[in-house]
């Protein structure tokens, strides 16, 4: 069985210590043998980026017998050696912009040092611009650069600080295009798609293959890799839960795959959480563990940005496509960051359906969602309250909400109904029941709909009458569309007064 490679991002670490590879090298192929590529690629964090750029590093440098067990190394290709120009912008804490043009004069003195080039120039985009000059008198120059967008996406609160970062990494890009009789291979990685006017504007020649079905599987793990690939770590795995291995495979299918990066691809795992899972041999939120998405939140609260939303939503391609710093959009950081993913596309109207990708990513964040927006911890409520609802116990129910939105800090508490419908909304979608807010009938909305053993329909209303809330779910028939299905139902008419749940009315309906 071999090892997994926990923390390990360099491609030939990796083959001369044995560690478990998932060979991507047949659509790397299809990259590397373009005479002239310039590439795109945004991944989520902690995607395979890294390793990506090593591979393609260890593939222009001719290294032909670390591949010999993997695809590429019986294909057609030249194993032709080329000078390679390597850049990890994740390596670089920039605080301000001299430290990051002095990290990149650091790395372009670096590269001039492995091949023996000294370089005159001290202005780091001419400097890039004499590095790949020189370079090029050994061959046709490859520049893989990591995490393009970091120095930016650390910095991203603070606009006017970022805005100087992009204008100094716009520069040094644009060097790119005005050297290409000089280069042979160009790929930038990054988290998020800035628009070409933003960062890449010098480099009008750049594919973006971020949405390219053909390589929507090129990182992350398919469902047929996992089961190839990690058989050995699934068997172990199986028994020790005593299960079968279908019965786990379906369980590690809910809580991590789902990720899609175009309209028809095929879904994969997040390759950090299958590590770390198969490593410790339990399932916990692994990738949203590692870091929290609290920058987004910021923005989705400022933006007054529709939570209940974040299933099901239809948009074009350009509507998430890319931003700019002057006016950051919520969807597409979203996106690009892997907290929503395509679920559908529609080729008549050329929409996406976006939604969560996985268990994982969808628990986690609503959970910081949640705590956020209410200022405290939930855990014990979401049990007492589902406990509640299982035995019919309305009164502890309604009590035990009314103790948890009495613990709210005041200050966050905001005299509108579509915070505590929201707030309502990310309880019950934790404790893992199908929550349907504001559902579309076709005599209106549904405020919550909770279907568990029961069928639960809530409409609210903020200081105002719960006669009137319950009477208009009977009005407007809300009920019809949960009839038939062999469960009870019940109606509850709610108010909201003095920022709590106020008083409330039930009815259940006959079956």
């Amino acid at each position: 069985m071999k090892k997994l490679p926990i923390g390990i991002q360099t491609f030939r670490d990796i083959i001369l210590n044995d560690y478990l590879y998932v060979d991507k090298t047949k659509k790397i192929f299809d990259l590397v043998t373009n005479p002239k590529g310039v590439y795109f690629l945004s991944r989520p964090r902690r995607f395979g980026k890294s390793l990506f750029i090593s591979t393609l590093n260890e593939i222009f440098e001719g290294e032909q017998e670390l591949f010999k067990d993997l695809w590429i190394y019986k294909a057609d290709y030249a194993w032709e050696k080329h000078p390679v120009v390597r850049m990890d912008f994740s390596k670089s804490k920039a605080r301000n912009g001299d430290e990051l043009i002095n990290y990149i004069v650091y790395q372009l003195d670096k590269t001039a040092q492995v091949y023996g080039i000294t370089l005159e120039q001290t202005q780091y985009d001419i400097k890039f611009d004499e590095l790949l000059t020189k370079l090029s008198g050994i061959n046709k120059v490859v520049i893989l650069i990591d995490e393009y967008d970091k120095p930016i996406i650390d910095n991203i609160e603070n606009r006017e600080l970022a805005v100087e970062l992009r204008e100094i990494l716009k520069g040094f890009y644009t060097i790119i295009k005005a050297c290409d009789e000089y280069i042979r291979f160009v790929l930038l990685t990054g988290v998020s798609k800035f628009s070409k006017a933003g960062v890449f504007s010098g480099l009008n020649n750049l594919k973006d293959i971020s949405m390219d079905t053909r390589y929507s599987s090129l990182l992350g793990i398919t469902r047929q890799e996992m089961k190839s690939s990690f058989k050995d770590h699934t068997d172990l795995f199986a028994k020790s839960e005593g299960i079968s291995n279908a019965k786990l495979i379906k369980k590690i299918t809910y809580w991590y795959n789902g990720f899609c990066f175009s309209g028809t691809c095929e879904k994969v795992f997040n390759p950090f959480s299958m590590l770390l899972l198969f490593d410790n041999a339990r399932f916990s939120n692994y990738w949203f563990e590692s870091a929290t998405p609290s920058f987004l939140i910021k923005l989705m609260k400022k933006k007054n940005f529709d939570i209940k939303r974040l299933k099901g939503m239809e948009v074009s391609e350009e509507s998430f496509g890319a931003y700019e710093l002057e006016n950051l959009a919520v969807l597409p950081l979203l996106f690009q960051t892997g907290y929503l993913t395509i679920k559908e596309y529609d080729k008549d109207f050329m929409t996406y359906i976006l939604g969560y990708p996985n268990f994982e990513v969808e628990n986690s964040f609503q959970y910081s969602l949640l705590n956020s927006y209410s200022g405290t911890h939930v855990d014990g409520y979401l049990i007492d309250l589902i406990r509640a609802l299982r035995n019919d116990d309305f009164e502890t129910f309604f009590e035990t909400l009314q103790i948890f939105f009495a613990n709210i800090p005041y200050d966050l508490q905001i005299k509108k109904e579509k915070y505590y419908q929201t707030v309502f909304y990310l309880i019950f979608s934790l404790i893992g029941l199908k929550v349907e807010a504001e559902v579309k009938t076709n005599k209106g909305r549904i405020d919550a709909v909770i279907i568990d053993k029961d069928i639960y329909i809530f409409e609210f209303k903020f200081n105002g009458d719960k006669d009137k809330a319950l009477s208009q779910i009977k009005e407007k028939k809300y009920f019809e569309k949960y009839q038939g299905t062999g469960k009870e139902i019940y109606l509850f008419g709610v108010e909201f007064a003095d920022r709590n749940v106020g008083e409330w009315m039930i009815e259940k309906m006959h079956v």
